[in-house]
């Protein structure tokens, strides 16, 4: 009844209510709607079983040639990994929910601390699991709290030391390598290494001559140590030795690592690297002692297979096995010992053939010696049973394809338990040195293609080396394609004179940036060597910036945006650190661009035209360069940025008299007139699309000859 008389009210009235004209906005805040946790986690739980009936049956039609399920079975395989891909996006959250206490508490603690606090959070959008963001969300706190109250100084002590009043503690996170990473950074005093060095030694960690011969970030990883502490009294805000250890530990549980940097005097940075999800990752499976495990895939970096009539030898050199990679000897660990599978024993079989699985735990590197390596697999993680909870070289158990139950390896534990992470740094911070001293040193793939001489390409821009079966190449809208990972992916050569094989399987190199995948086919994959990178002679030919002496051989060091432009015409259109060449320092130029894989394609471009080029991943990143007085002739900007963008980082160069008479390019994906109209009155000098490499290098050169705007 009551709704009639609404209703005719309403027909009678001539000025409809406010709540009816307000309707369209509450139509379009209806477009999102509360989900249940636990309907989210159940909904999870049914995909991964998906994706186990996924792999058992893609096992089942591995061993079947020609099977009619094979067409319908890729089709389910695709809709899944998609199904897979949406769920896992329900359950991402920004990490500034994990950030939301943070400058309430920082703000207190100012209070509390007599101290003078600006905390900047950068990144704040970047997403990862919610189940992830959880597990850090304490760890990320304490952190915190420990900065503000160790790290930087009161007012009066800053002042004294030359350095601004407030203090500053920096926060930020974002994504590289399926990893999320999380910077915390403070300008205060750093940690005391002499400090550091007594409290070991009163504490029976490490004797005097063990330190001495220590290098400096091996030993501010002392502080990670349960009971620890440099600290003249016990606080309130952040206790005495109690914590630390606790963050570390907790981070590790979920398969992260913590890295710490200090500069006495100057401050310290804590970087913490943690998965994206817990739920369902790619690992790679290996065998030791007629026992299969999987190894994330987040945390190799890759495969060396030795024997007795290989080149490279496993060696013992002081009680531990090493193998020398490219002039690095890396310290490795014996699967089938360390797990107590076979008995330890002194000798090592250097006549059977072995693989070695190169790992990256933080800034540690070793290799785990296994018997066979199989295939890549996107795994369920379950996990670990309690009777085998308290072992710590284990992170979980999944169920393979054929149904067989499988232990998933923790490199974190494994490097712990053989103590090769300590070994691996000394190795890995004396190899820096000489670096340092010798040049900077590029990893470059070798190989041959279409002829005899050999041909790099720098192997940071190489997603993976693959071996497919030349049956499985097929022919669309005239050029080779195959059937790579659920998509089609297309086939390019080097030169006409190329032959692709008639039968066997045939190498490829595979490229991979966001949605696009291109296959390079290859006569050979040679090797990977570490060098300098000069290149001597520049190049005409299209596909090729210059010759370089690779491993003591001419060598064309070929240019993979050729290729990329060449298969995809589109490449560089919907594109949402480590410096490569060694170039004249007349010009320094800054590339700033969140992309790795843009930043090491551009940058062996721009040296071969001269120019000493850096890199900054961020705009926070680049700015940072300015603050610490670094100056360059030109900077080159990408638009589409986490954090601040293109446009507000030219504001920013523009309006600080350091940078603002600094020639700046937009080299963007968008490059509509809208688009060029707003760079220029943002400050750019230049706005250049990434499809027109050309006329990047034009621009530059007109700009920095004194021509003004290309």
């Amino acid at each position: 009844m009551a709704t009639s008389m609404n209703m005719a009210e309403a027909a009678h009235n001539p000025h409809p209510p406010a709540e009816v004209a307000d309707a369209p906005v509450s139509a379009v805040a209806n477009q999102s709607i509360r989900v249940s946790v636990d309907l989210l986690e159940n909904l999870m739980t049914m995909v991964s079983e998906l994706v186990l009936t996924r792999n058992q049956l893609l096992q089942m039609v591995r061993s079947l040639d020609n099977s009619e399920f094979t067409v319908p079975l890729q089709r389910l395989s695709h809709v899944t990994t998609e199904l897979q891909e949406g769920v896992m996006k329900t359950r991402m959250q920004p990490i500034g929910n994990a950030w939301a206490k943070l400058p309430r508490i920082v703000r207190d603690l100012s209070v509390e601390l007599g101290k003078k606090i600006d905390l900047q959070m950068h990144g704040a959008e970047t997403e990862l699991d919610r189940q992830v963001l959880e597990l850090i969300k304490d760890p990320l706190t304490h952190m915190v709290r420990n900065s503000a109250d160790h790290g930087i100084e009161l007012p009066a002590d800053r002042l004294q030391a030359g350095k601004p009043e407030a203090g500053r503690l920096v926060l930020n996170a974002f994504h590289e390598g399926g990893h999320i990473v999380i910077e915390i950074r403070d300008d205060g005093r750093g940690l005391n290494t002499r400090r550091i060095r007594q409290k070991a030694i009163e504490n029976g960690l490490a004797t005097e001559a063990e330190l001495d011969s220590m290098p400096i970030q091996q030993l501010h990883m002392f502080v990670f140590k349960p009971g620890f502490s440099t600290a003249a009294a016990v606080t309130s805000v952040s206790g005495r030795g109690v914590g630390m250890d606790v963050v570390k530990t907790n981070i590790e549980k979920i398969g992260g690592t913590v890295e710490l940097k200090s500069e006495e005097g100057k401050g310290a940075t804590f970087t913490i690297k943690i998965p994206l999800t817990l739920a369902i990752v790619s690992a790679l499976i290996v065998e030791s002692a007629t026992e299969r495990y999987a190894i994330p895939q987040t945390s190799v970096v890759e495969l060396v297979r030795v024997s007795g009539d290989s080149e490279m030898k496993i060696e013992r050199i002081n009680d531990t096995a090493v193998l020398r990679l490219r002039n690095r000897l890396l310290p490795l660990v014996f699967l089938d010992q360390t797990l107590r599978l076979v008995p330890a024993t002194d000798e090592i079989d250097t006549q059977s053939e072995k693989f070695i699985v190169v790992s990256l735990v933080g800034s540690y590197q070793f290799g785990i010696v296994v018997d066979r390596v199989f295939d890549t697999e996107e795994i369920v993680v379950k996990p670990v049973a309690p009777i085998l909870r308290d072992i710590p070289m284990f992170s979980g158990n999944t169920i393979l394809g054929d149904g067989s139950v499988i232990m998933i390896l923790d490199p974190n534990g494994i490097a712990s338990a053989s103590s090769a992470a300590a070994v691996a740094e000394t190795t890995a911070v004396t190899d820096d040195v000489h670096h340092a001293r010798s040049g900077e040193r590029t990893a470059l793939l070798l190989f041959t293609a279409g002829g005899p001489e050999p041909r790099a390409v720098p192997l940071s821009l190489v997603a993976r080396l693959e071996e497919v079966d030349v049956g499985q190449i097929e022919s669309a809208d005239g050029r080779h394609v195959v059937q790579y990972r659920g998509k089609l992916m297309p086939l390019v050569v080097m030169r006409d004179s190329f032959r692709m094989r008639t039968e066997g399987r045939q190498p490829i190199l595979v490229f991979s940036d966001q949605d696009s995948t291109l296959g390079l086919m290859v006569d050979e994959i040679v090797d990977i060597v570490e060098s300098e990178l000069n290149i001597e002679l520049r190049s005409t030919d299209q596909g090729i910036l210059g010759s370089a002496v690779i491993a003591g051989q001419a060598t064309e060091i070929i240019d993979v945006g050729f290729y990329l432009t060449r298969a995809f015409g589109d490449w560089f259109r919907s594109r949402t650190d480590v410096p490569f060449g060694q170039a004249d320092d007349r010009h320094r130029v800054l590339l700033v661009d969140d992309s790795p894989f843009f930043r090491n394609l551009m940058v062996p471009l721009l040296s071969v035209e001269g120019y000493a080029v850096e890199t900054a991943e961020t705009a926070e990143g680049a700015l940072k360069r300015r603050d610490d007085g670094e100056h360059f002739s030109a900077i080159i900007s990408d638009i589409e940025m986490p954090g601040m963008n293109g446009f507000d980082f030219a504001q920013q160069v523009r309006h600080d008299a350091r940078w603002a008479g600094t020639p700046i390019i937009a080299h963007s994906s968008h490059a509509s007139a809208a688009d060029f109209a707003r760079g220029h009155a943002a400050g750019f000098t230049d706005y250049i699309s990434k499809a027109d490499r050309g006329a990047l290098l034009t621009s530059l050169a007109q700009i920095l000859s004194g021509g003004g705007n290309a």
